[in-house]
Order: C-alpha cells, then structure tokens, then sequence
C-alpha cells in the first residue's frame, strides 16, 4: 500500500518531491502531548526540528486523496503541508457544489486531480491575484524562528545551568554576545526580504485597458489569463507574461537575460495562415519571439491605423517568468558542501566526548556527595557558545574583499565552495572576446562564384547591389530617443554600409492602413551624380525619380532555433518586392539555389571559422509580382526562405580580450580545467579556445558529430579530427598537460601519448548524446573543451552533467541566456550588473574574466580560514574540557571570571583576528581539502590535542609535588594562606572563604597553562602560504596575540591584586617561572611539529590512518578521477577517425552486454 500511495510531484523538473498522505491521529495526538508536558517541551521542540518525526509520531498513513496532511520529501528536508478544501458553487449549469482539495507551496498551489490521482499545479483552475506578493515576516516571526534554532536553544540550556551554578557575570555575557548574534541577523534576514520585496512591487501594480465587454480600466492585480489588454504606445512594465496578437512592440528584455539591447516582438501568426508556428499549439519555448514576458520594459509600440497593439495574459503571478526568478531567489537550491556536513560529524564526536566526562564526572560526584548539576558543565563547554560567529568571520571577510575588487556576493554560503573549484565554463561573446563585433571584410558571390575579399562595402560602386541592400535591410535596428538600437552584430553591420534608417512617426502611422514601413536609404555622397532636370518636369516626381529608398514591408525575427532572420522589402518606385535572409553560412547555403552557392563554398567558410571569424551568410530572392502588401502580410515564412540566391558573407571579427589568455594560463596552471560554452559556430569557437590558450598547440580536437535515429536507424556518433597538430610532441610537455586537465595524481604515469586530445561537439550532438548515450556523456565530458550552439537549457545540463562526476563548477557568462548555467554551477559568475544577475550569486564590475582567479583564490582562503577557526574552536574546547576534567578530580573548577576571561578576551579576539588573513597572491596547483574528515586534518588536531593532554597533566601534577604545595581546605584557602597571615585576622572572615575551591594551586596553573596553549594553537593553526597570507601580515592578530602574551606574562610576575581577584588566581609568583618553563614548552613543541615538519609528518600521519582503516588499494573518491583511471587502460579510447559509435536497442528485459548501451563500428 506505501508503494502505491507514494506519489511523485513536479516530476522529471528540478523540484520533484515525493508526497505521502496522512490523516491526524487523535490518540497519537495525546500520546505526543504528554510527551511534551514531561519533558519540559523538549520534544516539541525536537518534533519543530524533525517534521518527519511530527508527522509519523502524530499522524497514521492514508491514501493521498484522503488525506489531511501531506508529507512531501526533496533534496532539502521534509515539508509538511495541511491539505485544505475549497468549495466552489456550481453555476446555472451544474446543480451540485464541487470540493477542491489543494495545497500551497513555495508559493504555488497544488490541486487534487481525480484523472491522474495526484496533486499537481492546476493554473487553469484558479489564477488567484495577479501579484507576486514577497510578505515580508513580522519581527516577532522571525525572532521566535532564530530562537527556536538548535544552537539558541543549547545556549539557554547552558545560561541556565549557568546561573544555577553561580556563573552569573559568564552567564550574562553569553547572554549579551547572543542577543547581539540574533539582532544582527534579524537585521540582515528583514533587510533582505524589504530589499526583495521594493525589487518586485516596484512596478507589479499598476493600471491596465483590458478588452472585456468594452475596453475598461482595470488594475493588473485582476488580470487573469485570457485576458486581453491593450499595450500603451509610450510603452509599459509587463505586469504578467502575454502573448501578441496585433502589431509590434520593442522590449528590453535585461531583467530576464541580461541583455540590455532591445528586441523587437512581433505578433502571433494567426491559424490557417499555411505557417507551421501559427497552426502549432502556443508554447512559451518556441514562441518566445511572440511573448512579452512579466518584468521586462516595454520601450515603445508599432501598431495598425485604428487598431490597438493587444496581447493575451497567458501567465500570472509566481507563474510568470519573474515569478519564477523571484522564487529561485526566495526558495534556493541547497548547496550541499562536505565542510558543512563534516563540522557537523564533528560536533557530534565532541559532545560524545562530552558524555565520556559527563559520566565520569556524576561518578565523582556520587563518591564525594557534591551536587550532580555541576556535572552538566562539563556538556556545556564542547561546544563553544562563540562558534557560529567564529566560523562565518573569514566568510564576511571575505565578502568585503571581495566588494573592493568590484566582486559583489548575494550568497556568502558559496564562497567557501568556491574555494574547491576545479572546472570553470566560460561564455565566449562578451566574456572571453569583446562584446562588439568588427566588420573585417566582405565577400560576394557573383553567378556561384567568390570574388576576392574586401575590406568594406561602403562604396559607390555596390550602393546599388543587392548585397549592400540585404546588409542594409535585414536586421531588427529600431531608433530609440534618436539613436540606433540593436544586436551589436545589426549594428556594425548596419554602420557599415553608411546608410541611414528613418521610421515613421506616430501621426504618419496612423494615416495608412498597415503599418508604415521602416525606410533606409544610402548618404547622398554614395549616389551617382543627379541628371539635371529638365524645365516641363514636376518637382515631385523628379524627386520621386531620383530617390533610392527601400522599405521594410515585413520582418521575421531572428530566431536561435532556425538560426536565421528574413525581410520583406520593396525598393521605391519599383511593384516586385525582394526577400532578404541573414543567418548561419549552413543554414543559409541549404535555403539557396544550388547553382548559386560556389563549389568552394564549404572550403572557403572552414578557413573563415579556422581562423576565429564569424561570418554571416546572405541571400536574396525576387518576389513574385502577385504578392501584394496585403499578401505578404500573411505569407508563411518557409515559403519566403526557400529558392534564394546566395550574395555572400560578411566577415566579423571578435577580439579576445585582452586579459582573457593571461588568466587561462593562470587557471591551467592551477590544474584549473576550462571549458567553453558558446553559441557560436564550432569551428570558430575550436579557433578562439586555441588562441586563448584553451586548447594547447600540440593538442588533438575530436569533433563528435551525434545523428538522432532516423528511418529505422539507431542514433549514431561519427568522429573526426578537426584539424592536424603537431605530432612531435615531448612527454614531459604532455604529462604536464594531461595533470593540469584531469588532476589526478596516482594515475598519470599509466596515461598513453595519444590521450592528449580534447572532444567538441554542437548543441544538436549534445542532445543526442545525453538521449540515446547517457553512459558515454560522462566519458565525453571528461576530456570536453568546446560546446557550440549551446541553447541556454543545454548550458544547464552541461553543468549538471560536469556535477555528475564530481566536479566543482564555476561559471562566468554575460548575463545574456547563462541565467540558469549560472544558478546551477557551484559558483556562477555574472559580468552583467543588470537585474539578471541577481539569479547569479557573484556578479563582478570588471568586464572580464579577471574576476575568476580573484574569486578562486578568496574562496580558498576563506575555506582555510574555516578549517583554522573550526579546528582552533575544536582545540579550545578540548583544552578547556581537559583543565575542568582535571580540576573536577580536587572537587575544583575555573572561576567564574576565569572562563569570562578566557572565552570573551582570548578566544572572540583570536578568533575575529585570525581570519583576517587576505588570500595568497596568486593560484597554486593544489586544493585545500574540501572537508575536515580528511588525514592530515585529523593528525594535526589529534597531535595537539595529545600535546595538549600532556602539557596539562605534567603540571596538574608537577605542582603537587612541589615543597610550597599546600592541599586546599575551605578554611585554608591554600593558594593565599600566607597572604592573609599577614593581612591580619579581620581579613579571615567567612565571607571571604573559597567554598567553590577555587583559589588554589592546580588551579592557577590549569589557568596559566590553559591560557598559553589557546594563544599557542591559534598560531600554529593560522595556515598562511599557499593559500593564505603569511600570519605576520595580519597586523590585528600580531597585535593580539603579543598583547595577551604581555598582560599574561604581567600578571604572573608583577601582581595586582584588583586582578587578582577578579580572575580569582594567586598573588605570588612562586611558581610563575614553572609555568613559564611548561608554555615556553609546549610552544616550542608545537611549533616546531607544525613548521618544520609539517608536511612529512601530517603525511605520514595521514597514511597510517589509512592503513590503520583501510588497507586494500585506494581507489579515487571522485567519480571522473576514477574515469580517467578506466580511460587510461582502454585499447578503444578516444575513438578513432575512422569509426562510428552506433546506439544499441537491446530487448526489453535483456540489459545490453558488459552494461554498454553503445557499440564502435569501423567505418567502410
């Protein structure tokens, strides 16, 4: 029955969870509440932390459709959701009431559906208000949240047991650190949700027409989908995702990809119109052309003489594109990191070790009669009240680094993981090369064949061809405020020809019955000289003669899908229209004429790309004259792009940054792997990896061209070599390279010559590949470099699949389509500082690929940074659980200014001090681990904690066999009874009796000692090089350290009494060169294992540990190093030129042979 009541939502998308039903149990109910009542409320709080248990402790299993409860389980942590009833009251046609039973989560709600027996997002059904509402929380929420947190409620337990033990100045203290934790981030936390809240209702309000009955005012809160409203012509804030349906609109789409340049919108194709996208159902994904999208600015309308620019609201809400960025943003993806799971192993090992000193110290307590309460502190000391602040330090830190270098951070958590990065996508336009493009060259094609190249097209003599009008024509240019906006590549094709646009205004608009066409029109200069005109001739028409004007008639976008864009134009004067096409040189040469297309065709655009150009192909077709206005209006696109006559190409040239080879080489350097991602063309981008370094010299290039099944046949990989490198290549030089790839040490001596090669591949092959090769991905993307033609969802599934094997992956896109690549990756870098980066969690100032290796190196040291305070804070409980295990042997204990003493002037100082140091200068070839359950982590913290264990136990007792020893006695007070015999009797008065026994020798000593090894430890683990400055550098902690060594050394040596009696410790200084002896000691000790030994013995150390728990070979923990090890003994690996890997479709039940789903054929 649990089997088939487990009911999946949301499957197959990024927020799949599993459901169960339940139903309230009432005497399970009963049970639970007198649970609580005898424990104090603790197991409430314990069910509050642990809703699975609430649930299950609480509730009875029932069928989903039953149920009162939902539990539903994802990646995160379990959600409990009560299911409510919405009764609706049928209407004239339905005599009965219908109960809808749903849920609302993460601000959508989920609705019962009998024909699927499931929960699922029913939209159709209720739209509820159009608003995507950010409720800001109370204070009063979110304080009892923050309160209610595990760690708040351990520091109450530990006050409490505080205060009942006479620690009350300690007490208040932890009190007052708390209080101020809590209102700072109740500050931060309230701050973030009114900054996101101003963000989103800035313009979510606001007063639409809505053609209902009549066209009526409406507020956009009531707009539901089906809605059709009227699109103001001085433009608009979409408050909600619509669908054009008449005229034209020019939209600025950043919010949602980062892009500031305009894009123009044109209507829907209307149904029987012969056009496949109009007669195809609407999708947002293929008519994303056609759909103003929630957020975004619409700048200005074209629209039809009595005729308003409408569009249908087809999304509401947190169902809009916004919506859906509001809540990545409310709602984010865990990041799940080894250090954060590991600290909490740790925790866990020290409060275990807190419950071997709890049992020890009931049993002294037993055997003396003293009271079991004190035995409790023993619990409260593992776990350091200071230890949340301490381990986010190096992190804010790190934050504010990173704000100076113009690195700006929405997600502090990730820059720890960013420290772990060992792969790094990278966008090629705007990101390694220049935004703009520069026209390098033309060349035109004349009865199928190329004339020689030239430099430009701005010339008399091609004013007039039809190669200077497509140039001129086909682009999406629009005049905002005076100025030409556009795609950069429009635009610099555009202003190369010298042309000039001019559109209509809104009055000459509205005097014709469709819209008015967009003129463009060579400079005077460029035109032939103008025939005199004669007397008997009319001024108009000798002007109308004389002119040479094309008009824009109709426009099809650019499309990323089809990879082209067309026109329909009309030069004046003339009846016959022409059709002009712009795309991709393949694309563009398949929708010609074959006779036109030149036979070198795909020779001449293969030295083109070779060489990092892009080019652009051209085309023209003459229309035939019964094509009217009106007609071509309605005409399908694929007949407009069909039979053309091929023009030419235009070569564009786009720069490499000039930062952009320095910083590769910094990454390979520290075996940092990088990729490209890119939509641009293959062979241009192979071009740019190798001029950048991507791609080493010597390096072979395997382009894997993937085919989808066709006509019976499996899906099919053909491979070939995309160009011929040296071959003289030394090992040395490719042992060096095959490290810096795949980083993996225990099995590069195994590594054949012919493995220096890097796999390339397009968008379509990469679909392919990760549909019918899903075993052979992981093997691709292993030794992948270049993707080109990668749609935005592909960059997405790249990085989940580069995830798959166990890489850390950075990202670094311009905003433009990289949004998602961007929020999946480890850590996405945005160097767009529009609204789209808020989707990244690092947006950077710089406008280049410098910013990479800045946010390497701070995350490195601020993850040493973590690993120093974590183990420091671990060290300092452990020292101090040893002196009050110790002392608890004499019925002592530290005072209670003592541990003021030691947790608010040594430890907070150390701590926010010590993780001052700035990262290293520069990247080096190692990684800090990536948790702290590592070898050379444990060996160093167990070393010092026996170093530790030892020191203290010497001089717990060295002390007592000292001749001035004296045992303590409530009436001795052995510590002072010198001091008082000679103060005189009045100073022996009762009240000043040490009840608590803590005046006394072993005492002072613990104190001493104690207080010298927390300063010792801190230094010794205050790692600098290779990942963090040197601690010498960090001036504050210097400071510090010497500051506390001088007033420790002071008050040994020349007392005062005032604080002598505040930190409850003797005034004599007999002893004070015995404790010296032992810290000078220990610190010598200490640091000469951590300085000059260090490596060797952490390694050594490290590999007894293994040997100790495992002594079989080590296999490699992450997935492609254990790739790579399977790769490097494949006879068949990297494929050949000369085969072709073919799909196998094994029988149902019969798994393929050796668990492949893939076979390698020599090709004939």
């Amino acid at each position: 029955m649990e089997k088939e009541e487990l009911k999946i939502v949301n499957k197959d998308e990024e927020d799949e969870m599993e459901l169960q039903g339940y139903r309230v149990c009432r005497w399970r109910v009963a049970v639970v509440s007198l649970g609580v009542l005898c424990t104090g409320g603790f197991l409430l709080l314990l069910l509050y932390w642990m809703p699975e248990w609430c649930v299950k402790a609480t509730c009875t299993r029932t069928t989903v459709r039953e149920a009162e409860v939902v539990l539903l389980q994802s990646t995160r942590k379990a959600q409990i959701k009560k299911v409510s009833a919405l009764v609706i009251f049928a209407n004239i046609f339905i005599s009965f009431s219908l109960q809808i039973r749903y849920f609302t989560l993460h601000s959508t709600k989920y609705y019962w559906n009998d024909e699927v027996h499931n929960f699922e997002v029913l939209t159709r059904l209720f739209f509820g208000v159009n608003e995507i509402a950010v409720k800001v929380p109370s204070v009063f929420k979110l304080l009892i949240k923050e309160v209610l947190n595990p760690f708040y409620i351990f520091q109450l337990f530990s006050v409490i047991l505080w205060s009942a033990d006479e620690y009350y100045y300690y007490a208040a203290a932890i009190v007052f650190m708390s209080v101020i934790s809590i209102a700072t981030s109740l500050y931060t936390i309230k701050k973030q949700y009114v900054t996101l809240h101003d963000m989103v209702s800035a313009h979510s309000i606001v007063r639409v027409s809505v053609c209902r009955a009549n066209i009526e005012e409406a507020l956009s809160t009531d707009l539901v989908p089906g809605d059709v409203m009227v699109i103001p012509s001085n433009g608009t804030i979409m408050p909600c995702d619509a669908v054009l349906i008449s005229g034209t609109c020019i939209v600025n789409e950043s919010m949602l990809t980062g892009e500031s340049v305009p894009v123009t919108k044109t209507n829907l194709p209307n149904p029987g119109e012969g056009d496949k996208e109009g007669d195809a159902a609407y999708s947002m994904e293929e008519h994303k052309r056609h759909t103003l999208f929630c957020g975004t600015h619409v700048i200005q309308t074209r629209f039809y003489s009595g005729e308003l620019v409408k569009a249908v609201v087809v999304r509401t809400g947190f169902s809009t594109a916004k919506g859906q960025l509001v809540r990545s943003i409310l709602y984010p993806k865990p990041t799940d990191f080894k250090l954060y799971r590991d600290a909490y192993l740790f925790l866990l090992c020290l409060v275990a070790i807190a419950g071997i000193g709890f049992v020890y110290s009931i049993v002294l307590s037993i055997m003396n009669n003293t009271i079991i309460i004190e035995s409790l502190d023993i619990i409260t000391i593992t776990v350091p009240p200071a230890l949340p602040a301490a381990m986010t330090a190096g992190i804010v830190y790190a934050q504010r680094r990173l704000k100076r270098i113009g690195i700006f951070c929405i997600s502090p958590q990730r820059i720890n993981i960013c420290g772990q990065l060992n792969l790094v996508c990278f966008d090629k336009t705007g990101t390694l090369t220049e935004d703009g493009l520069d026209l390098w060259g033309v060349q035109r094609v004349e009865k199928g064949t190329f004339h020689l190249s030239e430099e430009n097209a701005y010339k008399d003599t091609l004013v007039k061809s039809q190669f200077v009008a497509c140039m001129a024509t086909c682009h999406s240019l629009t005049n905002i405020d005076g100025k030409l906006s556009g795609d950069p590549l429009d635009l610099k094709m555009f202003e190369a020809t010298g042309w000039i646009l001019e559109e209509a205004t809104e009055e000459e608009t509205s005097l014709h019955n469709r819209i008015m066409p967009t003129v463009v029109r060579p400079p005077k200069q460029l035109m032939p000289p103008e025939p005199v005109m004669s007397p008997e001739q009319d001024m108009e028409l000798y002007d109308l003669s004389s002119a040479y004007e094309i008009g824009i008639v109709r426009q099809f976008p650019f499309s990323s899908a089809l990879q082209r864009m067309c026109v329909v134009a009309r030069l004046l004067g003339e009846k016959r229209m022409d059709a002009y096409l712009k795309g991709a040189p393949e694309v563009v040469a398949s929708l010609c004429k074959k006779d036109t297309v030149p036979e070198d065709f795909a020779e001449v655009l293969e030295d083109y790309t070779k060489q990092g150009f892009r080019v652009i192909a051209l085309a023209h077709r003459r229309l035939e004259s019964k094509l009217t206005w009106h007609k071509v209006q309605n005409v399908n696109r694929d007949q407009m792009e069909a039979n053309m006559e091929f023009l030419g190409l235009i070569i564009m040239q786009n720069k490499l940054k000039a930062e952009t080879s320095g910083v590769l080489q910094d990454l390979r350097r520290a075996h940092i792997r990088t990729v490209m991602v890119t939509g641009d063309n293959m062979l241009t981008a192979i071009s740019v990896a190798r001029d950048c370094g991507m791609i080493p010299p010597q390096d072979q290039v395997i382009i894997a061209d993937a085919l989808p099944p066709k006509d019976g046949q499996a899906a099919k990989i053909t491979w070939r070599y995309a160009d011929n490198p040296s071959k003289h290549v030394s090992t040395s030089v490719y042992m060096e390279t095959e490290e810096v790839q795949i980083n993996l040490e225990d099995v590069h001596h195994t590594h054949k010559p012919q493995d220096q090669y890097h796999f390339a591949m397009s968008g379509k092959s990469f679909a392919v590949i990760t549909e019918h090769f899903q075993d052979l991905l992981q093997k691709l993307v292993l030794h992948g470099t270049v993707f080109a033609r990668m749609a935005p969802d592909q960059k997405t599934e790249l990085i989940e699949a580069l995830q798959s094997v166990d890489y850390f992956v950075g990202m670094c896109g311009d905003g433009a389509n990289d949004c998602g690549a961007l929020k999946r990756a480890h850590g996405g870098i945005s160097l767009s500082e529009l609204e789209a980066s808020v989707a990244s969690p690092f947006t950077s100032r710089t406008p280049n690929i410098s910013c990479v290796p800045s946010l390497i190196r701070e995350g490195r040291a601020a993850l040493i940074t973590s690993f120093c305070v974590f183990k420091f804070m671990a060290l300092y409980s452990i020292i101090q659980y040893i002196s009050v295990t110790l002392l608890y042997s004499i019925l002592s204990n530290l005072g209670d200014f003592q541990f003021l003493f030691i947790d608010i002037a040594i430890i907070l100082l150390v701590v926010f001090t010590m993780s001052l140091n700035p990262a290293w200068k520069e990247l080096v070839s190692r990684r800090p681990p990536s948790g702290l359950i590592s070898g050379p982590l444990l060996f160093s913290v167990l070393t010092q904690i026996l170093i530790c264990l030892g020191f203290q136990t010497i001089a717990f007792l060295w002390v007592r066999h000292q001749a001035w020893y004296h045992i303590w006695t409530p009436q001795s007070d052995a510590c002072n009874s010198s001091l008082r015999a000679n103060l005189g009797p009045e100073h022996n008065s009762s009240e000043e009796r040490d009840d608590h026994n803590i005046k006394n020798y072993e005492n002072t000593s613990l104190f001493y000692v104690s207080s010298f090894q927390y300063l010792i430890v801190a230094i010794v683990f205050s790692k600098g090089k290779p990942f963090r400055q040197p601690s010498y550098k960090n001036w504050p902690f210097v400071v510090s350290c010497i500051g506390l060594y001088i007033f420790m050394f002071f008050i040994m040596f020349y007392p005062v009494s005032a604080i002598d009696e505040f930190l409850e410790v003797s005034g004599q200084n007999e002893w004070g060169i015995f404790i010296v002896f032992f810290a000078v000691s220990f610190a010598l000790f200490s640091l000469l294992l951590s300085c000059c030994f260090q490596g060797g013995i952490d390694l050594w150390g490290a590999k007894c540990l293994s040997w100790l728990c495992c002594r079989r070979r080590k296999v490699p923990k992450a997935r492609y190093m254990h790739l790579a090890q399977e790769l490097s003994v494949d006879p068949d690996w990297p494929p050949k030129p000369t085969t072709t890997t073919e799909a196998k479709h094994p029988l149902p039940g019969n798994p393929p042979e050796n668990g492949s789903s893939y076979q390698i054929m020599a090709d004939s």
